[in-house]
């Protein structure tokens, strides 16, 4: 081997050591010897005297963040967990869905033994996913670690799941680490888990067990299961940044003028007619018409299913605002037609898709997340269930339908046809609302 490239080899090496996380115990100690060490260190630290030892620093930086909050180590606190319908939306937000069988299978050699389980947590330290033996899964739920409770930091004291959310670092706690003394008989390693496409901490992967479980190699597997969980949202991402761009291909080649799309974090699927980037820095708030964008200036934007046509204009051009159709006269055939100055797109909703649809269509002035659950479900408490069900339809009209109240946006043309026999509207619907509408449409026929 050259002397370059061995320069280059131990330049990788060193690299890596640099990036390893630091387990909880040292390699070769006993756990009872150190986990009796920790319990001296943290029984001083917490009554204030001179401990025997100094904390490691990312143990010694969290107790003094949970200090400072006034939070009491005798009295660990979980947040009562959420409801099923609560915590599914929790779920399908946290864009962690993709990677779960991919974090469950790296981990299935640490579970299998029975004596640990994997908990999959979101950016808020909400324990979304939890797999392992009964009898572990039953001895972490009599401590509250259970479906839709918050393990954050400053919610349950010093853990895995909190602490790398707050440190942005894989960590590894055990035994008299954990803030929570009732946490002591206890030994947890969690990793961040990134959004590739800006970075940002998303949620955490985490093993858990009783403290006699623990082993230095833990983290730097949970370490290695978060990488590789990022790598699958890398992957799933140009994915759909190439299914972008198979529907935006016959629209930039219609245009006739410099244009690019891009999808709602701005990285760029295709360009025509103008420099190539990458990615383009977004403005605060994306809807149909006029947008200022810092490296493009004055733009005209169209919604696409899954980001945006961008169109530089000139001062004074016309803008086309977008036609949004929505055909439900056939019940086994419905669709949404967005239409612009450069083509159009198509999307078949689902049954309730096609009611929240109507519903839309019906009152332009918008519906509040209770009145959506009202006209739906006959509840107006429901609301839960009403925002999952328009964040699953928001994702595929990005930047047709607005929220807040729920709405289509106000530069949408929006037509509605429905059957002309109103008692054929939506058959398959027990929507109060739609049930109304049909006796409404009924009556006046009559």
């Amino acid at each position: 081997m050259s002397s370059l490239k061995a320069a280059s080899s131990l330049k990788a090496v060193s690299s890596l050591k640099k990036r390893l996380p630091e387990p909880a115990m040292p390699p070769g100690e006993d756990p009872r010897d150190y986990a009796r060490t920790l319990a001296a260190v943290y029984d001083a630290t917490m009554a204030g005297d001179r401990a025997p030892a100094r904390p490691r620093d990312v143990v010694r930086q969290s107790w003094q963040r949970l200090r400072e909050l006034g939070i009491d180590p005798e009295h660990s606190r979980v947040e009562p967990s959420m409801d099923v319908a609560e915590l599914d939306l929790r779920r399908r937000e946290s864009g962690l869905y993709d990677v779960l069988d991919d974090v469950t299978r790296g981990l299935e050699s640490i579970t299998a033994s029975g004596e640990n389980i994997m908990v999959v947590a979101d950016l808020r330290g909400t324990v979304l996913w939890r797999s392992g033996s009964h009898r572990v899964l039953d001895q972490a739920a009599r401590l509250g670690f259970v479906e839709g409770a918050n393990w954050a930091e400053d919610s349950v004291g010093t853990n895995a799941i909190g602490t790398a959310l707050v440190s942005r670092q894989a960590v590894q706690i055990f035994s008299a680490e954990h803030y929570a003394r009732s946490h002591h008989p206890w030994t947890c390693a969690g990793a961040p888990i990134r959004d590739p496409r800006d970075d940002r901490v998303i949620g955490v992967v985490d093993i858990s067990g009783p403290a006699k479980t623990v082993h230095p190699t833990t983290l730097a597997l949970v370490d290695a299961v978060a990488r590789l969980a990022q790598s699958h949202l890398r992957d799933k991402h140009r994915d759909n940044l190439d299914q972008l761009r198979s529907v935006a291909g016959p629209m930039l080649a219609r245009s006739g003028s410099p244009a690019l799309v891009i999808d709602t974090h701005g990285w760029v699927a295709a360009v025509d007619a103008l420099p190539h980037r990458s990615r383009v820095l977004l403005p605060a708030a994306l809807a149909p018409g006029r947008a200022w964008f810092p490296a493009l200036g004055l733009c005209e934007l169209d919604p696409l299913p899954g980001g945006w046509l961008v169109r530089p204009i000139t001062t004074g051009e016309r803008i086309s605002a977008p036609t949004v159709h929505i055909d439900l006269r056939d019940s086994e055939n419905m669709s949404v037609t967005v239409t612009s100055g450069f083509g159009e797109w198509a999307y078949a909703p689902t049954q309730r898709h096609a009611e929240i649809l109507f519903l839309l269509g019906s009152e332009r002035r918008g519906l509040t997340a209770s009145r959506l659950a009202q006209d739906l479900f006959g509840d107006p408490a429901r609301t839960v269930t009403a925002r999952a069900e328009m964040s699953r339809l928001r994702k595929n009209l990005a930047g047709v339908v607005a929220a807040q109240p729920y709405r289509f946006v106000d530069a949408a043309h929006v037509t509605l046809s429905c059957p002309v026999n109103g008692a054929h509207l939506l058959p398959f619907s027990n929507a109060p609302a739609v049930r109304a509408a049909r006796l409404s449409q009924a009556g006046s026929e009559a």
